[in-house]
């Protein structure tokens, strides 16, 4: 079996690795480095919104999927077009998206809160702000990702990197979010039933931190 050096020189890759591997590679990063990235995104938008406790976990699943879909079509891309992609990413576009995916979801928590209906557009457009957070922030590099990206370049095609990228995205999925979010939702759930004079500036507060945050990232860039 031959082996494949890394970018930047680090650890070399075996040209075939199972899924199982990269599998356990998206669980690595998901129980750690996801945790630690994606929570003040999240976090803040949870707080925010002040769902329910469905309304968050929908919100977590949908953030969930977005992650899973764009590792998905980075494998692809990268079994397609080797590691172009990963110089890509390292210039810095994945801050480009997640500035602006964190400037759209503050920007809705700004907007009124319409709870008459559960099928108003406004309770609909709720999902989009967690997808872009989740899609965006998959493109963060760091040392797992450039190492299923490598895995990818040398997968044969655009399908295999796909599937590469699908399963470390369903092992990136299994994260402590699934519980930190629902805690910090009845957190707050908790300080509005107490002081509901917060509810608004919670909700404010929270849509402007997400802005900061986004116009920082994109001062990265």
């Amino acid at each position: 079996m031959l082996d494949t050096i890394m970018p930047g020189g680090g650890v070399p890759l075996p040209e075939t690795i199972g899924m199982f591997s990269v599998w356990l590679l998206g669980v690595s990063m998901g129980l750690t480095a996801c945790t630690v990235t994606c929570l003040p995104f999240m976090g803040t938008w949870v707080l925010g919104r002040g769902g329910s406790n469905r309304e968050t976990l929908v919100d977590t699943g949908v953030f969930l999927l977005g992650r899973v879909t764009a590792y998905s079509l980075l494998g692809g891309l990268a079994g397609a077009l080797g590691m172009w992609l990963t110089q890509a990413l390292s210039s810095g576009i994945g801050n480009a998206f997640i500035g602006a995916a964190s400037i759209a979801a503050g920007a809705w928590l700004f907007l009124p809160s319409r709870r008459t209906s559960p099928c108003s557009a406004a309770r609909r457009g709720a999902g989009t702000p967690p997808f872009l957070l989740g899609f965006s922030l998959s493109l963060t590099p760091c040392a797992p990702l450039a190492s299923l990206l490598a895995v990818c370049a040398i997968s044969g095609g655009t399908l295999s990197g796909a599937g590469y990228g699908l399963m470390f995205g369903l092992g990136a999925a299994l994260t402590p979010l699934l519980l930190l979010l629902p805690l910090l939702n009845l957190f707050g759930a908790r300080m509005r039933e107490s002081q509901p004079w917060l509810t608004k500036w919670i909700r404010y507060g929270a849509g402007m931190v997400l802005v900061l945050i986004g116009m920082r990232r994109l001062w990265l860039i």
